[in-house]
């Protein structure tokens, strides 16, 4: 059985988790770096990126995190997971992995009163996916080694660099676990 490990400082932990145990994989709640070790792959929960990413270089989560990925560890991130994994934010300075070779624009789908709902073709998948958009970002641009595997109005909002997945929607808030069986596949 898979073990994965979901960051939790801040954010969707339980949904995560949740999700993970209905795939019957193992999931554990990651908060040290020595944990990181105990793990098959990694999610990068949705919550407020500026607070994980503090609250990430506070307890000496950042290093730690991206040298496991650079050795080949399978991580996800979802929403705010997406903007920590991206390699530049057009919009903020905060502390970020940069293991996903994109550009992030945070809340770029507008305020959480602007938050919606949308049926997304994703790459790989038979059926539309039931996209939840909170805050969310968007990707601006990608590097030649990422593929996009779902847009909305030409903008991805779901990637893949190698070993490592992200969208800007949150799959934990439905009971769909095929974009969780995608990372479970990269194991």
């Amino acid at each position: 059985m898979s073990r994965i490990g979901v960051l939790a400082l801040q954010g969707d932990v339980r949904e995560h988790v949740n999700i993970l145990e209905s795939l019957d994989a193992d999931a554990l709640e990651v908060k040290k770096p020595d944990e990181l070790l105990e793990i098959d792959a990694l999610i990068l929960p949705g919550g407020e990126s500026t607070t994980i990413a503090k609250m990430a270089v506070r307890f000496g989560l950042i290093e730690p995190i991206r040298s496991v990925i650079d050795e080949g560890l399978p991580v996800y991130g979802t929403c705010a997971g997406m903007i920590l994994l991206a390699s530049t934010i057009s919009d903020s300075d905060q502390p970020v992995i940069g293991a996903l070779d994109v550009v992030v624009r945070r809340n770029a789908y507008g305020r959480q009163n602007e938050s919606f709902e949308a049926p997304l073709d994703v790459e790989g998948l038979d059926s539309p996916f039931p996209g939840v958009f909170i805050r969310a970002p968007w990707v601006e641009k990608v590097g030649a080694d990422v593929e996009v595997l779902a847009a909305i109005d030409d903008h991805p909002v779901m990637v893949r660099q190698g070993r490592t997945l992200a969208t800007s929607f949150h799959p934990e808030l439905t009971d769909d676990g095929r974009i969780h069986e995608m990372l479970l596949e990269l194991i």
